[in-house]
């Protein structure tokens, strides 16, 4: 079984945790919380084992911070949706593992009563590459969002849009590692150490 949860990353001279959004959770979440190596400059990383993550919670967090924020919800270390927010309400999202996505947002047929079985058609792999396809239409507009967020948190990253688009088509075993690459690959401090293996 791989993660499934949300990777919070924030900018704060305070820990995470302590920021407002997370100070009405149940206490006894709290463990189920891990830090991840930070980063130079007061970058952190939160990975939260609990679906206790709302939407709105990232406008709460770069209210708090000051600067953007951004959150990967995580689904079994295999696919990951990241949303981005800068300080002026602009949002960015790209999804981590395209192949992986496209499968997960396939609606099934009403007409289809074994899943399993409706997989191995003819009438899934069209579906599929078609959603597949989709989904890499996006990726410039994706990788673009993704820079100017980046930028709007003081990093100009030297690398071309080119390099973050072939991220956003990248496959790793455990997307976690997709998204700690992307941080990387967007300018952030890389952390002084790995972070630990989900």
């Amino acid at each position: 079984m791989g993660f499934s949860g949300h990777l919070v990353f924030a900018r704060s001279e305070r820990p995470l945790l302590e920021a407002p959004v997370f100070a009405s959770t149940d206490p006894g979440l709290r463990d189920d919380v891990h830090e991840w190596s930070p980063r130079p400059g007061g970058w952190q990383t939160l990975q939260l084992e609990q679906g206790i993550w709302e939407d709105e919670y990232l406008f709460t967090l770069v209210e708090w911070t000051g600067m953007p924020a951004c959150v990967a919800d995580v689904s079994d270390s295999s696919v990951a949706l990241v949303t981005g927010l800068g300080t002026d309400g602009q949002r960015w999202q790209a999804w981590l593992e395209l192949d992986n996505a496209a499968a997960l947002l396939l609606e099934e047929p009403e007409e289809v009563d074994d899943v399993s079985l409706w997989i191995t058609t003819p009438e899934f792999e069209e579906a599929f590459r078609r959603k597949r396809a989709e989904l890499d239409a996006e990726v410039p507009a994706d990788a673009e969002g993704a820079l100017a967020w980046a930028s709007g948190a003081g990093f100009q990253s030297a690398v071309q849009q080119s390099r973050i688009e072939e991220l956003l088509r990248a496959q790793e075993t455990f997307v976690e590692e997709l998204f700690d690459a992307l941080l990387d690959e967007l300018g952030f401090p890389e952390a002084a150490q790995p972070s630990p293996e989900p």
